[in-house]
């Protein structure tokens, strides 16, 4: 990869950190944890960058929450909330757009691949936060599952079908240039 190609990269990791960090803001409240438009945005940064510069744009964002940065949902930061009840699905973005970027890689990057690999990295997110959710909580599985998985399953379909489109549209704009 050339210097040119690395600075492009890196700044597009940058931008998808900035809109990881948007779609936090974008907080429904409805118990332990939000709705938010950020899971879509990580898995998003998995179609269009790939497994690797997705991962940078994750991490740079993690970063950022745990230094402080008002980047998690509702406006907060620092690193206790990635030891909250939030913290397994935080934490599940970074196996989540790596594999994510893989299947959409090895699958061919086609509408339908993506949405397959967005619902594989969803799936990935929710098993690092619901148990994260349940062992923080103290909770019972069934209302882990009740509170952290079963609100948000129509909400993810309609997140991954917007996010199969929008990353879709990106990548045909990035590599105009």
């Amino acid at each position: 990869m050339n210097t040119s190609n690395t600075l492009k990269m890196t700044i597009y990791s940058a931008l998808f950190a900035a809109l990881i960090a948007a779609g936090a803001f974008i907080s429904i409240p409805v118990g332990p944890v939000p709705i938010v438009l950020q899971n879509m945005f990580v898995l998003m940064a998995a179609l269009v960058l790939g497994p690797r510069w997705g991962l940078g744009a994750i991490l740079l964002y993690l970063f950022m929450g745990a230094c402080g940065f008002p980047v998690f949902s509702g406006g907060t930061g620092g690193i206790g909330r990635l030891f909250g009840p939030t913290g397994g699905y935080l934490l599940g973005y970074i196996p989540a757009v790596a594999v994510t970027g893989i299947v959409a890689k090895a699958l061919g990057q086609r509408p339908l691949t993506d949405a397959l690999a967005m619902a594989v990295g969803s799936i990935i997110v929710y098993g690092a936060g619901v148990p994260w959710l349940k062992f923080a909580t103290g909770m019972p599985w069934d209302k882990a599952l009740a509170l952290g998985l079963v609100p948000f399953i129509i909400g993810d379909i309609i997140k991954i079908a917007a996010g199969t489109w929008a990353a879709g549209v990106m990548r045909r704009v990035m590599n105009k240039n």
